[in-house]
């Protein structure tokens, strides 16, 4: 199943099972049906038909949704052996702990409320009626140093539309890390269909403002005043992309 493919469901109980599932990342097919009241014989069978549509994969006992991207891209810097890849649930803890690490001083407001709602909700990818979000992270020996979301509204009038937030921590950085990680952001939304990327910054978050705009995004809107960032005021620049 594609991440930007709408979800059609033949039978009530089926919806149950998968919005069960994508609402928890990764979790056990029994806790899935006793947590739905479900007996066995009808879910298996409710199971067996979300896996044959390649709605959900499962693996040993463990289901979650079945959408991945299997491509992964390795290089070598000076510095280390680099791997892009799209990440997984098991990423969770290290890309929360990158995504907050990378944005410091807090400068990075969208991304710091990436980095909330994923820790809040536990999940990494989602795909349901209201959003599609997903991640392409950078790693070094497995540790996650580096990454790029993209959160596509499912309603019908933004669905060309997808918001993106990409970062590496400060001890990658001029290594072309974040710029692989966007073109790869930017690829994955482009062959979907997205007809424009988005993203906002404070307007004294000079270094992320001139790395968007190099690489071809520029500047939509400025909202005066928009954040508070401890005791003074900045402006929100609006950046875009048209794909």
């Amino acid at each position: 199943m594609e991440l930007t493919e709408p979800l059609q469901f033949d039978h009530p109980d089926r919806r149950e099972i998968y919005e069960y599932v994508e609402s928890r990342g990764t979790v056990s097919a029994e806790q899935v049906r006793q947590a739905l009241g479900m007996e066995q014989h009808p879910f298996g069978h409710h199971l067996v038909i979300l896996r044959r549509k390649g709605m959900v994969s499962r693996t040993g006992d463990e289901l979650r949704i079945a959408y991945e991207d299997t491509e992964s891209h390795s290089y070598e810097t000076a510095e280390a052996e680099i791997t892009i890849r799209q990440a997984r649930q098991e990423d969770l803890d290290g890309l929360v702990g990158a995504i907050r690490a990378a944005i410091g001083s807090g400068e990075y407001v969208d991304a710091e409320t990436v980095a909330d709602i994923v820790d809040s909700e536990g999940v990494i990818m989602r795909h349901n009626d209201v959003e599609s979000r997903i991640f392409f992270v950078a790693t070094v020996d497995g540790d996650v140093v580096g990454w790029v979301h993209l959160e596509r509204p499912e309603t019908a009038k933004l669905s060309h539309t997808a918001e993106l937030t990409v970062g590496v921590l400060a001890q990658y950085r001029g290594q072309g890390i974040g710029s692989r990680l966007l073109e790869r952001g930017t690829e994955w939304a482009a062959q979907r269909g997205t007809e424009k990327l988005y993203n906002s910054v404070p307007s004294t978050n000079d270094a992320a403002i001139e790395f968007l705009e190099a690489h071809g995004w520029e500047t939509e809107a400025v909202r005066a005043d928009h954040y508070k960032l401890g005791d003074e005021y900045a402006d929100e620049v609006m950046l875009a992309r048209a794909l």
